[in-house]
């Protein structure tokens, strides 16, 4: 954010690259936090309303810190190496990004060395991450599926899967972009940079400002709050 205002502001178009790398850890190393914490999410719904009575022994106070620190220690240790990796090429391309701020994929193209290995292990910390999370929760909704579609009432079914629909519009919001980005950026050769500029915004801006929105439409006491403000 600080680079964005920069640039539009003060008209800044200069990053030193120790900055560039500093700021492609953070941006990595957040981006595997959130995903990780999409997953928990997923994993409590799971246990909610696949496994109601032992949810209060599963999900508990003590276990839950225990989670959120492995997975962003997960994140850390994975996106480290990706700066290590770009500090040890030279430079010699013009040095202008296709976006704002700093990624991987995008840093990587300016290099004049050999960048193979170092793109097939940013490709394969993006499936470890993203890929593994968003397959395990679409494992989770669709034991979740399985289980509301026992359920005798439909309208208890319905409730059920209500509870869901925030989290699904958060996951959507936040991997389709992002994993749309990382495949136009290592495939998309001829692909449109409006394209890829329009993307990279969208999965660095849009889900943080989006998601509160998303989960206070579902909370009626929210809702009223924001309404009264409006109102005012």
């Amino acid at each position: 954010m600080p680079t964005i205002l920069g640039i539009y502001l003060f008209n800044s178009r200069e990053i030193s690259l120790n900055a560039c790398f500093a700021q492609l850890f953070f941006i990595h190393s957040l981006q595997c936090f959130e995903s990780a914490v999409l997953l928990l999410m997923a994993f409590d719904r799971f246990i909610a309303i696949c496994n109601p009575l032992r949810y209060a022994s599963i999900i508990t106070l003590p276990r839950i810190p225990k989670m959120g620190l492995v997975f962003l220690l997960r994140g850390v240790v994975i996106v480290f190496p990706l700066p290590l990796f770009l500090k040890r090429f030279q430079y010699c391309c013009t040095n202008v990004l296709s976006h704002s701020y700093c990624l991987f994929q995008d840093v990587m193209k300016m290099a004049c060395s050999d960048i193979s290995v170092n793109s097939i292990y940013g490709l394969l910390a993006k499936l470890l991450i993203m890929g593994l999370d968003s397959l395990l929760i679409l494992l989770s909704y669709i034991m979740i599926l399985k289980t509301v579609l026992h359920v005798a009432s439909s309208k208890e079914c319905l409730r059920a899967l209500n509870t869901c629909i925030s989290h699904l519009c958060a996951v959507l919001l936040f991997y389709i972009p992002e994993i749309g980005l990382s495949v136009i950026h290592r495939f998309g050769k001829g692909s449109s940079p409006l394209l890829q500029v329009f993307l990279g915004y969208f999965s660095l801006l849009v889900p943080p400002l989006i998601n509160p929105i998303v989960y206070s439409l579902k909370s009626k006491h929210l809702c009223a709050r924001i309404i009264k403000v409006f109102i005012k």
